[in-house]
């Protein structure tokens, strides 16, 4: 989040708790099952996700972000400031075909933009089970547009006027529903130290157990009272016995004062100190499982998620078929639990229970690493079954199980691991029939090469049943290794760079345009004798990558069994292979675009800046690592008369665009700087030639102008941030400098003079907000962590001697250069005066 500095955590709290009593809210007034509010970000255009209420947030993270001009139902509330209802997927389809793609399940939505002046602050979204028609009692759209305009109200109010306060550029907070049982929290931990008989419980734990915050498990005994007085001393002894590495077998059964049943595991657990201490979980079981500890018996694994997607159970049958044990389960997302249930297609599942309400049945498989096989190849039947609060499920091997009906699920009961596989790969291939668009969709963001390859790894090899993946792209007549995945090391090294007459597979699809398919590795030897195998079994897929009747390249699938392709398949690759190609071809003119933009860039920075004898200077730049690389951010050292001018500016946006602006607002600074203009007129000027420029873009500056032989220095700012400046006792501080407007916007701006003195060996630092900014972070908390790098890097500059500026610019800029996701551009530029040495 980003916001102004007087919001400070307790506005981002403030902003948090009304989001989600609006989210919580909206659910009764729509008898939804999920609820969110979408608020404007940082980035003009770009909704970002920024509460979540009954839904993982891993599940829904392909909508966290969207554009306002997408072709979504989101988008268009906000765009036109209506109530969208879609009452069921029918009508979804028929008026969203690339939202519905995306979720392909049985639901209702209802979109309600949030005002706040000319344009919506966001929109108030609930899925809900799907209507049988449009008209439906428990819709109330009036309630619902009365909570969309309260929450409107408070956020202007929390806003006071700053409405960048309420800017979302973070992750979505993922909050529980109300639950339908009074107790909400399902399972807490503790350990306990045996030699202090301190214990340190978590804030679940307390909640269940209905403790006030100012009550107290501090103590082993105080633990046990809690959980039973009755069975106070089992407590005890297990704790005892654990302690000594003898921990019960199964969970320990205690019955609550009021006569609620509670399990206790427990298990040994050395603390960051290596002390001896015992761990554990406590877990309020629910209507889901029996009170009396029955599923603990049953021979098939049951365990259950809450609407968060928390293991609050888990019985030993399904412990050991998932390779561990249960005190590593139980209270732990099943995205770190059992990652082998997330991701394409178990993703897809776990939506369709959560927004329809209805169980799914599928296959899925372990990896073999655990301590005990679960069973033949290791493939299981999991079982997904809804309810209010909790969602139930069952596993058991699938040589076990009778498939459910449907083509997919039809395993005969003697087959074994190969016969499995082959009948899995075609349930993955065959389920998401919605993947052409689907792709398309996660593509969207993808601009590099690279980036396309990878959501290709990630979203079809998955769905597919894949484990190998290699895309060449062409180039003067020669095919180019781009991505691999899967394949032997150094295998796909003799085909990189190979020409379009060689008989390969790979060239022949691209040069014949069709799609070539093999069912095993003998066939493929068959068909083109003496090409290099990599196995001795496993299918392969072969597709050309033709964008607009032009040729990008080929791409490659693998399989590591044998297998066969239906016509249904075959169709939906060869759409898939052009979607690649389309997106691979726009990849191509961007890395293109890139290249000129950075070259624009480089030619319009300052390759060294004017030295004076008494002002020493260093600057950094550092591009941003999404969209191009380069964007609008510089920085100057001009002579001014008789004195320096320090400039700093960013240009809003990223790209050819922002960095041709970026190069007319240098030129015009440094024109009024060479005529000795006062700050305030350079900025005024430079504003009216950005205004009369009309490139639809703003920009922000601070102008300083130094007299290296007093130190007086005078400053204009155009919303930028503040400089900075350490003082030579070594006190760092924000400098108040009062400013106007960004450059762009308002002709009649004024940009006040602010006259300060930099005594020798001071350190002036001016810098850009991508220095600065975190996303989900204030910048006031940013400029005070930069502060404090500057008084830590001036101090060891000093006891080095005082003579490395370009030390302290790159002790600065440190973080940010080694950090792989920059958002922004970074500049710094720093200057100091020097204390003239006697000859």
């Amino acid at each position: 989040m980003a916001g102004s500095g007087e919001q400070g955590v307790g506005g981002r709290a403030r902003l948090a708790t009304l989001l989600t009593d609006a989210s919580t809210a909206a659910l009764g007034a729509a008898g939804g099952c999920v609820a969110g509010v979408y608020l404007r970000s940082s980035t003009p255009g770009l909704l970002r996700l920024a509460v979540l209420v009954g839904l993982p947030g891993q599940l829904f993270k392909p909508w966290w972000r969207l554009h306002v001009g997408r072709p979504f139902p989101v988008a268009d509330a906000y765009r036109l400031g209506v109530q969208v209802v879609l009452p069921n997927a029918t009508e979804t389809v028929r008026r969203y075909p690339q939202f519905a793609a995306g979720l392909p399940f049985p639901f209702g939505s209802v979109y309600v933009p949030v005002p706040g002046g000319a344009e919506p602050l966001g929109v108030l979204t609930v899925l809900r089970p799907a209507a049988s028609d449009s008209a439906d009692e428990l819709l109330d759209r009036e309630l619902l547009g009365r909570l969309a305009e309260g929450l409107g109200a408070e956020l202007a109010a929390l806003a006071d006027g700053d409405e960048a306060v309420l800017a979302w550029d973070g992750e979505p907070l993922c909050v529980r529903p109300p639950a339908t049982r009074p107790v909400e929290p399902r399972v807490g931990r503790f350990t306990w130290d045996p030699a202090t008989s301190e214990v340190d419980a978590d804030e679940r734990l307390h909640a269940l157990l209905g403790l006030r915050p100012e009550q107290s498990t501090r103590t082993g005994p105080a633990l046990a009272d809690t959980l039973s007085r009755a069975d106070a001393h089992r407590v005890l002894t297990a704790l005892h016995e654990t302690a000594a590495g003898k921990p019960p077998s199964a969970p320990l059964s205690l019955r609550s004062g009021d006569g609620a049943v509670r399990l206790l595991e427990l298990w040994p657990d050395a603390g960051a100190d290596q002390a001896a201490r015992v761990g554990g979980v406590v877990v309020d079981p629910g209507p889901a499982v029996s009170a009396d500890g029955a599923a603990d018996l049953l021979p098939q694994g049951v365990f259950c998620l809450d609407r968060l997607g928390l293991v609050v159970y888990v019985n030993p049958a399904a412990a050991r078929l998932a390779g561990r044990d249960r005190a590593s389960l139980v209270g732990r997302p099943l995205w770190e639990a059992m990652p082998w249930l997330t991701g394409p297609p178990c993703d897809d599942h776990l939506r369709s229970v959560l927004l329809s309400q209805e169980p799914v049945h599928l296959h899925v498989r372990r990896p073999a690493d655990g301590p005990e096989p679960a069973g033949e190849g290791d493939w299981l039947a999991l079982s997904v079954h809804p309810g209010p609060d909790v969602l139930t499920c069952t596993l058991v091997p699938a040589s076990r199980v009778d498939a459910p009906a449907g083509p997919a699920h039809e395993v005969p009961a003697h087959a074994g691991a190969h016969a499995l596989e082959e009948t899995m790969a075609g349930e993955h291939a065959l389920a998401p029939l919605y993947r052409p668009i689907a792709l398309a969709i996660a593509l969207t963001d993808a601009v590099t090469a690279r980036q396309v390859s990878a959501v290709v790894m990630q979203e079809l090899l998955p769905a597919f049943g894949g484990r190998r993946l290699a895309i060449y792209l062409l180039q003067d007549r020669h095919l180019y290794l781009a991505w691999e995945t899967g394949f032997p090391q150094g295998f796909l090294a003799p085909f990189d760079g190979v020409g379009l007459d060689a008989r390969i597979p790979g060239v022949e699809t691209l040069t014949t345009g069709r799609p070539l398919f093999f069912e095993s590795m003998t066939q493929l030897g068959a068909t083109y004798p003496g090409l290099p195998l990599d196995a001795d079994e496993g299918a392969r897929a072969f597709l050309p990558l033709i964008s607009s009747g032009r040729p990008i390249g080929s791409c490659i699938l693998g399989f590591d069994r044998e297998r066969s392709f239906s016509t249904q398949e075959r169709t939906v690759l060869t759409a898939l292979a052009g979607l690649i190609a389309h997106a691979m071809e726009r990849a191509q003119r961007y890395d293109s675009e890139a290249a000129l933009a950075r070259g624009l860039q480089q030619a319009l920075l300052p390759r060294r800046l004017s030295v004076h004898p008494g002002v020493e200077t260093a600057g950094r730049y550092l591009p941003g690592t999404q969209g191009l690389d380069v964007g609008g951010d510089w920085y100057d050292v001009v002579d001014a008369g008789n004195g320096l001018a320090l400039v700093i500016g960013d240009v809003q946006g990223h790209g050819v665009q922002a960095a041709a602006t970026m190069g007319q607002l240098r030129s015009a600074v440094r024109a009024f700087a060479l005529g000795d203009h006062a700050p305030d007129e350079v900025m005024s000027g430079t504003n009216r030639l950005l205004i009369d420029l009309d490139p639809g873009q703003f920009a922000s500056c601070c102008y300083l102008r130094l007299d290296p032989a007093t130190g007086c220095a005078q400053v204009a700012r155009a919303g930028h941030p503040p400089p900075l400046l350490r003082r030579p006792d070594g006190t760092t501080g924000v400098l108040d400098i009062p400013g106007g407007v960004v450059l762009g916007v308002d002709p009649q701006a004024q940009y006040p003079v602010t006259e300060l003195e930099l005594e020798p060996d001071a350190i002036l630092a001016l810098y850009t907000d991508g220095l600065v900014e975190r996303p989900g972070t204030d910048i006031d908390d940013g400029i005070n962590a930069l502060r404090l790098a500057l008084a830590k890097a001036g101090a060891a500059a000093g006891r080095r001697g005082g003579r490395s500026l370009a030390g302290v610019a790159d002790r600065l800029t440190a973080t940010a250069r080694y950090t792989a996701h920059r958002p922004d551009d970074v500049a710094l530029l720093l200057a100091t005066r020097r204390t003239p040495h006697p000859r």
